[in-house]
Formats: structure tokens, sequence, C-alpha cells
């Protein structure tokens, strides 16, 4: 059985270094994106959402303080620090299909 804990952190730190081509690997061909901004959905859509968070920001680093598995869904509590002042207590609850992320689903609070 394939760690979803390890491919969420993996997800987590291709975040954190702003890789848009190794993003689009870890998606699914179809997958859904929604957070407090707005929700995108299809590979297009979700990596042009991460571009445009990574292009609005000079840093952004992800950590996670809690990761909790259940089948196919993990949901992880961050800490993300934007230009490494601004803290943001995030929620995220990643479903995921054949190892691959499937659907992201971000609260802030």
């Amino acid at each position: 059985m394939t760690n979803l804990k390890q491919l969420a952190i993996n997800y987590f730190e291709t975040f954190s270094r702003k890789d848009i081509n190794a993003l689009a690997g870890l998606f699914t061909e179809n997958p859904s994106l929604r957070d407090w901004t707005g929700s995108a959905n299809g590979k297009t859509d979700v990596l042009a959402a991460n571009k445009n968070i990574f292009d609005s920001v000079d840093t952004i680093q992800v950590t996670p303080l809690a990761i909790y598995e259940t089948e196919n869904v993990v949901s992880a509590e961050l800490e993300i620090l934007v230009n490494g002042t601004e803290k943001l207590l995030v929620v995220d609850v990643i479903t995921f299909e054949d190892d691959k992320i499937a659907s992201v689903r971000a609260y802030k609070g």
C-alpha cells in the first residue's frame, strides 16, 4: 500500500520549491483545486492557479504540523510562511487516485 502521507509531504515540498513542472507530475489528468480565493478544475487550470500563487510571492514555505491519513485522503494541518514574514494556518484535504492528487481543498484558519 502506498504511503499517502509521504506523497502529501512530497507535494508540500514541491509546492515550497515553486516547481510547477514537478507539481504537474503529482496531479491526475483532471484534478480540482478549491481554496478561500477560488477554485480550478482540470490540470491546465489547476497548474495555472498554482503558478499564479508562485508568481505572486518571492518565497513560500509549507510546514506540516500534523498529517492524518484515511483510505485515499490525507488531511494536513499546515503552517505556510509567505515571503518569510506572513504566517498562514491552513488545512489541506487531499484526495488521491492511483498515487496522484485528484483534488486539493484548502481551508484557511
